[in-house]
């Protein structure tokens, strides 16, 4: 069982940065994909940016350029960092491993933490 804790969220103004952590425990997160997904208000869960262990990453058409996933394995950590954030960024951000360690279906997923992006 893998237990993901997300931190570092909060209020922003555009045009501002934010880096999103997800802490793990449980497991070693090393072999794992990871990935962040967000939800705004009234609309369905979106990818933001994947990991996989090789180091190919993967994002979103609306975040490139602009977001940056990384991971620290020795302190099973994953990171998100959000630069240039626009109010459409507003969400609660979930981080998610993928035991397969590809870019398919996500088995662990955190409890979110808010971003607000004021205008």
């Amino acid at each position: 069982q893998v237990q993901l804790v997300e931190s570092g969220g909060g209020l922003v103004q555009a045009g501002g940065s934010l880096r999103l952590s997800c802490a793990a425990s449980g497991r070693t997160l090393s072999s794992y994909t990871m990935g962040w997904f967000r939800q705004a208000p009234g609309k369905e869960r979106e990818f933001v940016a994947a990991k996989r262990p090789s180091g190919l990453t993967t994002y979103a058409d609306s975040v490139k350029g602009r977001f940056s996933i990384t991971r620290d394995n020795a302190k099973n950590t994953a990171y998100l960092q959000m630069n240039s954030l626009k109010p459409e960024d507003t969400a609660i951000y979930y981080c998610a491993a993928n035991i397969g360690g590809n870019f398919g279906e996500f088995d662990y997923w955190g409890q979110g933490t808010q971003v607000t992006v004021s205008s």
